[in-house]
């Protein structure tokens, strides 16, 4: 049975957006770090801060974004986003060439572009229920899922590939490019961007506190949040430190190195792939909580990683956790989007990447503190134990008493 959403033109263009988008900030995800370690010669503590500036912006503009989000015409606050997002990416290949580049300036453009990737996102996730029916969304959302995945499957490898051949800087120039892509497809959807739902606005605070509070109100997205935030302070720390981890611990190649980090693409992809499949059969809560108890031991294997066979230790560990994490987000953003009242929707998704993704700044600081005075392996090891330990406020909420979210709310 298909929902027939690939058959939406507009949802057509609004998924190629995300594979600009994506690929681009994917392709980043290898060349920013690599910047600062091989022109600038950043240590740990350092690439530590500029993986945490990267989503410093959820915590310091979060909150606020989504009751601007709820005020404006969502594809326009993405529109934006995206050109400011290539503006300053643009600038790293230029300083780089004028040999003005400084690890200080790499700090400013990793915030600003985190700025600009808060308000895309809570606008993102907001706008797809303009574009699809509510029967649709967990299947839309199934296919962006598949989209990030290809991205990040794709982006790392291509990176690795371009930094060998072009150099760390203008390989920053495939990300800015992305971000214009996704400007020139979003302006090309034919449907009308809807303006802000007709309600009497209130005092900024008294706005952001009913986002807050709608998410506090409801037990399962209060355990979805506290899941996610564990997840994602832990994961953040992992994920800034892999590279330099693979490149100056394991020692590897950055070609090697881009494959290896691909291979987490492949876990999003089939969880992308398998997440309707799955959904249609167990249920869209049991396939949450399945993938999510599923997953958890699966990051101890990732210390371990050599320069011998035991890469496969990194890859097994990033395809699980991708997969994992994978239904995880199409699960919980369908939920969100069918029992959010509309004029709030913008709210609770800004309050819940708030208090998720505003963990990640704090983990990748942590872990290259941490990496910083007892070594990367030894904090990786730290970090993983802590990821296993997410799926615990899950145990304590409906979720696995649950079989279908629609089953139990409908959105009013």
């Amino acid at each position: 049975m298909t929902t027939g959403v690939l058959r939406n033109p507009d949802f057509l263009r609004f998924l190629t957006s995300h594979v600009a988008n994506e690929l681009g900030a994917n392709i980043s995800r290898v060349a920013l770090p690599l910047v600062a370690v091989l022109v600038l010669h950043a240590g740990p503590a350092e690439v530590g801060v500029l993986s945490s500036l990267q989503t410093a912006a959820f915590l310091l503009i979060g909150l606020p974004a989504g009751v601007w989000v709820d005020r404006m015409r969502k594809r326009r606050v993405m529109m934006v986003s995206d050109l400011a997002k290539f503006t300053v990416l643009a600038s790293i290949p230029v300083a780089a060439a004028l040999d003005v580049l400084t690890i200080e300036m790499m700090f400013a453009v990793a915030l600003i572009a985190g700025m600009s990737q808060v308000f895309n996102d809570v606008a993102d996730q907001t706008y797809l229920p303009d574009l699809v029916s509510t029967a649709q969304l967990s299947d839309g959302n199934a296919k962006l899922e598949v989209v990030r995945s290809g991205a990040f499957l794709a982006g790392p490898g291509l990176g690795g590939v371009l930094v060998q051949l072009l150099g760390a800087p203008r390989t920053i120039v495939a990300t800015a490019i992305g971000a214009l892509a996704s400007v020139f497809l979003l302006a090309s959807i034919k449907a009308p961007d809807k303006p802000p739902a007709d309600v009497e606005r209130g005092p900024l605070l008294r706005e952001i506190r009913a986002g807050l509070s709608y998410v506090w109100r409801d037990r399962l997205l209060r355990a979805f949040v506290a899941s996610s935030a564990i997840g994602n302070l832990c994961v953040s720390g992992v994920l800034g430190l892999s590279v330099l981890f693979l490149a100056e611990t394991v020692k590897l190649s950055p070609g090697v190195l881009g494959v290896l980090l691909m291979s987490g693409g492949v876990g999003g992809l089939l969880g992308g792939l398998t997440g309707s499949w799955l959904s249609r059969r167990l249920g869209t809560a049991r396939t949450t909580w399945l993938a999510a108890v599923i997953g958890a031991p699966f990051g101890l294997l990732l210390p371990m990683t050599e320069a011998d066979w035991r890469v496969v230790c990194f890859a097994i560990t990033s395809i699980v956790i991708s997969w994992n994490a994978t239904l995880s987000n199409v699960g919980q953003t369908t939920y969100r989007q069918t029992v959010t009242p509309e004029h709030l929707l913008g709210r609770v998704n800004a309050s819940v990447r708030f208090l998720t993704w505003g963990a990640m700044p704090l983990g990748a600081l942590l872990g290259g503190l941490v990496a910083q005075q007892i070594g990367v392996r030894e904090a990786l090891w730290l970090l993983m134990i802590g990821r296993m330990m997410a799926f615990v406020p899950l145990l304590f909420s409906p979720l696995p008493r649950m079989r279908d979210y629609g089953d139990v709310v409908a959105r009013p």
